[in-house]
């Protein structure tokens, strides 16, 4: 079935049987992923969580049905994200809604799917299935959106600074949640100890130098460069920054490479593929993503996507053994990339 955002929050809050595919689907990557987490919280901490992604589904559409309907070897509750998927995984998403029984619920996040895409009609036809697309908040509603971010981490947050926020961030909502973020973390706010944030303590973050050598980083691990990606990773340690910290950029840059390079594999031109992007690819870094998206093909990035979710569930164990594992990780990917420059 068809839905809007209201409709898709409030299913993926309250998982149950009857929905077993939410397909989640356009140009705000971000506010996809934002509806992903829902359902995370929802499943609850203890849950395993199994990562597929549309190459997998492809070379063996019967492994979703498969994982939706398995059940957990501790008991735990159990559920499935698909990232990132397109029509290669039609099969596997027919063969879901089609069993005969399936407990796990599936979250699939498309990226900037159209609307003719037939994982998409086949969600919107289904009583199973639910497919809900986001677009990229402008205006007040990007105003809202940072409001509604800050007060679930127990922040909150004026008109102005929230109107600040969002410029900023030109409205796009994984920025807004990283500089919210910083702010919660710099005013030890949460949902429990609700803080009043301030546009001084916004202004005394001044977090763009930090920004740009996230940056520096994110291109260094996904272009290969060693030896800029462990200068970048010593001198975050040196200011002790969780190592955590570092995966929302990099996510988030795999993902942009997964969806062009599926358009460069189709059309076979790059600038074109680069383009269809649009804004998510920042002026300053077309060159990089460009190089980048040479260097890693839609097999080679698929697994950089997981072992990057590898790094994040490592990320929240204890503080010491978890900046050991992350950085194992970032070694793995880009030492890959370099094989391949």
């Amino acid at each position: 079935m068809k839905a809007n955002r209201s409709q898709a929050e409030k299913a993926l809050d309250a998982p149950g049987g009857d929905i077993r595919l939410f397909l989640l689907y356009g140009p705000d990557e971000a506010g996809s992923a934002a509806l992903a987490k829902r359902l995370e919280r929802a499943m609850g901490p203890d849950a395993e969580r199994i990562d597929l992604d549309g190459a997998t589904l492809k070379a063996d559409p019967a492994r979703l049905a498969d994982e939706a309907a398995s059940f957990s070897m501790f008991g735990d509750k159990r559920w499935i994200r698909v990232m990132p998927v397109g029509d290669e995984a039609l099969p596997a998403f027919e063969a879901l809604l089609e069993a005969e029984q399936a407990g796990n619920p599936v979250v699939a996040l498309g990226g900037p799917l159209k609307a003719t895409a037939k994982i998409v009609k086949l969600a919107q036809d289904s009583r199973a299935a639910m497919a809900c697309i986001s677009y990229v908040p402008d205006g007040r509603d990007a105003d809202q959106i940072a409001i509604a971010i800050a007060r679930d981490g127990g922040l909150r947050l004026p008109p102005e600074l929230a109107r600040r926020i969002s410029e900023i961030s030109g409205g796009d909502r994984a920025l807004m949640a990283g500089e919210i973020e910083k702010l919660i973390l710099y005013l030890d706010a949460a949902p429990d100890r609700p803080v009043e944030a301030t546009m001084e303590a916004f202004n005394a973050l001044s977090a763009s130098a930090q920004e740009e050598d996230m940056g520096v980083l994110v291109n260094a691990v996904l272009g290969g460069d060693l030896k800029v990606m462990r200068q970048q990773l010593a001198a975050l340690g040196a200011v002790g920054t969780n190592m955590g910290a570092v995966l929302r950029p990099l996510q988030n840059r795999a993902i942009l490479l997964a969806t062009i390079r599926g358009e460069y594999d189709r059309s076979g031109r790059l600038d074109a593929a680069v383009e269809s992007a649009g804004k998510a690819v920042f002026w300053k870094d077309k060159s990089a993503v460009q190089r980048q998206v040479k260097l890693w093909d839609a097999p080679g990035i698929a697994r950089a996507i997981r072992r990057l979710s590898a790094a994040e569930r490592a990320s929240r164990s204890s503080r010491n053994a978890g900046d050991v594992l992350v950085t194992h990780e970032l070694l793995a990917i880009a030492r890959q990339a370099a094989r391949e420059r």
